[in-house]
């Protein structure tokens, strides 16, 4: 069973722009993102992945439509991975674009955040 939220901007095709969509799915809250992850839209990403409500908060991140990604994303996600395994549960990036999976990979995110091809490897457990 899935619900959603709205979150974010909704014209995340526009260039500066970051769609965040919240939806759950077997327990999992799972972030549909679309657009761009920078200095000017980190916020609404850092609001989403605030799991602090949540005991063995689990998250996956769905990024196929994110089309770049600077340190302010890089910085974000290994705030949230760190706050995330000290409530006991754990922080996927999935389906991850060429583009943005080179800059995560550069940095050494991927060796620290559990990475997925898919959407649906990210969700199996």
């Amino acid at each position: 069973m899935s619900t959603g939220k709205m979150t974010g901007n909704e014209q995340a095709g526009q260039t500066g722009q970051l769609s965040v969509v919240t939806t759950t799915t077997d327990g999992i809250r799972v972030l549909s993102l679309a657009g761009e992850i920078d200095y000017h839209t980190g916020e609404a990403l850092r609001h989403a992945l605030d799991a602090s409500d949540t005991p063995h908060p689990r998250v996956v991140v769905d990024m196929r439509y994110v089309t770049f990604m600077d340190s302010s994303g890089i910085n974000i996600f290994i705030a949230a991975h760190c706050t995330l395994s000290e409530a006991g549960g754990w922080l996927r990036l999935a389906a991850i674009g060429d583009s943005v999976m080179r800059t995560i990979s550069l940095v050494g995110v991927d060796a620290v955040i559990d990475c997925r091809d898919t959407l649906r490897q990210a969700l199996a457990t």
